[in-house]
């Protein structure tokens, strides 16, 4: 396809180069062969009139020029592949897609693996890879970095379409030999006790709890920091520390290790854990079919489900 002279195929290359920025991985990530690619980039250099990339020992160095097209490049790529290229049927069964969702560790541990399951019976050969979702933001969605994002609510940009999942509560959460949660845990016991807290990517993002202290201007007493709450129950098993967890990741890890669950004593509301994708995959087939398991895997985690369940089986 040619828009104004230039073969948008070339945009793909081209955004392959600025990428690896090695031709020969850079034809590899695109299935072409490196003569291929080399005449690509020939092409590109001819219509830009610039020479685009230098070699540095085996490294491409890109010009300014090119530097000046990678980030309108990447931006319209997703455009013209959901727009013009992608507009056919989508069959689970059949397909071999790969969905890329931005997930917390909880998020995958409690949410998404009841998905991987579904998607592994369904639809063998479709993929998912998952990325850390703190430090993820809506331009990654925009950028077709991802195709969903699952945070809470109250961390999500606006700009693109989202849906509510699941209601997410907390609780403290400490070794079932810790003494001092055998009975009912007061705030000053519980701001003066060893914590284990979960402080997000490198920015260092705080846990919902973390927020609410800070904006108050209390501090607890922090003896360990992890970048995820699936680290936080073996740095407090057999101490005296304690974390704040949320309640069914805490439930989770209780099934296998001595865990006490205590209220936890912060008036800390509940919150929303939501979905969200770009625009651009609003009526995408593929999309509204994992968006369509999400939401069905976020109806079977509510107290009513549940509490269904429950007497069914009483």
């Amino acid at each position: 396809m040619r828009f104004r002279g230039l073969d948008l195929n070339l945009l793909v290359a081209l955004d392959a180069l600025m990428t690896e920025r090695k031709l020969t991985a850079a034809a590899r990530s695109i299935n072409l062969s490196q003569p291929a690619m080399s005449a690509a980039v020939a092409r590109l250099r001819s219509y830009f009139r610039d020479e685009l990339f230098t070699m540095r020992g085996r490294e491409l160095v890109p010009t300014p020029r090119a530097e000046a097209l990678a980030a309108p490049t990447r931006e319209a790529l997703p455009h013209i592949q959901l727009s013009i290229t992608s507009r056919e049927a989508f069959d689970p069964a059949q397909s071999e897609r790969c969905f890329k969702i931005g997930a917390s560790d909880y998020a995958t541990l409690v949410f998404l693996r009841n998905i991987i399951e579904r998607v592994a019976r369904d639809a063998p050969a479709v993929s998912l890879r998952t990325y850390g979702s703190h430090g993820l933001s809506g331009s990654a969605l925009h950028r077709g970095e991802i195709d969903f994002l699952i945070l809470p609510e109250l961390y999500m940009t606006g700009g693109h379409p989202k849906a509510r999942l699941y209601e997410k509560t907390f609780v403290c959460v400490g070794c079932r030999s810790n003494k001092q949660l055998s009975r009912q845990l007061t705030f000053e016991r519980y701001m003066s006790m060893g914590q284990v807290a979960v402080k997000f990517c490198r920015t260092r993002i705080p846990s919902i709890e973390e927020w609410f202290l800070l904006e108050h201007g209390l501090k607890r007493r922090l003896e360990v920091i992890v970048q995820g709450f699936s680290m936080v129950p073996p740095l407090f098993l057999d101490t005296d520390r304690i974390a704040t967890m949320p309640l069914t990741l805490a439930k989770h890890f209780a099934k296998t290790m001595p865990l006490r669950l205590n209220k936890l004593p912060l008036p800390l509301s509940g919150f929303t854990e939501a979905v969200q994708w770009t625009a651009l995959h609003n009526t995408h087939p593929a999309s509204i079919w994992m968006r369509q398991l999400l939401l069905e895997q976020a109806a079977r985690m509510s107290p009513q489900h549940e509490n269904s369940r429950a007497r069914r089986h009483n």
